[in-house]
């Protein structure tokens, strides 16, 4: 059945609609940023770049890094964007673009987030490297999907009772990393192994205010204060989304989240570009050293 020029929008070069690639633009294993200047901070190490491409506030680049053929997009923020550029990049390995039908052989891809993250427990220091396990959707994104068979329901509904969540917002969700590459990252020392919350701006949604009040006080007080085994670790804008589209559609995710800021000690990292710096070339020479990334 061909899905219709309204759902499926190609450029007039038969590339996928807002990231502008086409199939063979992409590898196997790719690596998604929040900020386009990112991009660049990773491609600076490849061997070479044998393709760049730049549309909105999507930017990618694809190249080799000691052998290893590796994409790097950009997603910009919030998961509303990942829920366009994770669309289009499953489009570009399993629907035949030509005939729109989706191809009968599905692949599967790696997706490697490099990202910053806010602490929310005292004893996670700053300039620390966390990966996520779960990821807690505080969005909206997964709710307009039929994805309630991936979710961990028993780990929702404690921790909404626990919250004691004004009806108004929707249910939070629990997302299980790909348990493979949770695990090859989470056997660097350095690595501190965390359960990520989700939410859909910087501000209130993460229980800032400048000026306008945020709706729910005490927001991260009642999420640090959460324990399920272990406790909520952070805080930031990509990684639910990102692990609920790569789980519904067949494809494996891990979150690597630089700690650039304590928000219960009130405290912001000194050298936050070094950190970042660092997390890249850990996972640059991770994803040289296995084979099946």
């Amino acid at each position: 059945m061909k899905i219709p020029a309204s759902e499926l929008i190609l450029n007039p070069d038969g590339s996928v609609y807002h990231l502008n690639l086409l199939p063979e633009n992409i590898s196997k294993t790719i690596i998604t940023v929040g900020d386009p200047e990112r991009v660049a901070m990773i491609t600076q190490y490849f061997d070479k770049i044998e393709f760049s491409t730049h549309k909105r506030e999507f930017k990618t680049e694809t190249g080799t890094y000691r052998g290893k053929k590796i994409t790097v997009i950009s997603t910009g923020i919030g998961t509303d964007n990942i829920d366009i550029v994770f669309n289009e990049l499953d489009a570009l390995v399993n629907i035949n673009l030509k005939t729109r039908e989706v191809k009968p052989e599905k692949q599967s891809l790696n997706f490697i987030r490099i990202g910053t993250s806010g602490a929310i427990q005292k004893d996670i220091p700053i300039d620390s490297i966390l990966v996520t396990q779960k990821a807690i959707g505080f969005d909206s994104l997964l709710h307009y999907y039929q994805a309630e068979h991936i979710y961990d329901k028993a780990f929702a509904e404690k921790l909404s009772t626990h919250l004691n969540l004004d009806p108004q917002f929707p249910k939070p969700y629990v997302i299980q990393s790909d348990e493979g590459l949770f695990q090859l990252f989470e056997k660097e020392n350095n690595f501190i192994s965390g359960i990520t919350a989700t939410n859909v701006g910087f501000y209130a949604p993460q229980g800032r205010f400048l000026r306008a009040r945020p709706f729910m006080s005490h927001f991260i007080e009642r999420l640090s204060s959460f324990e399920n085994k272990t406790k909520i670790t952070n805080l930031e804008m990509e990684t639910s989304g990102i692990y609920g589209m790569a789980r519904l559609l067949g494809h494996k995710a891990v979150s690597l989240n630089a700690i650039l800021a304590n928000r219960t000690n009130n405290t912001f990292s000194k050298q936050p570009e070094k950190i970042v710096d660092d997390l890249i070339r850990l996972t640059l020479n991770k994803i040289a050293t296995e084979e099946n990334l």
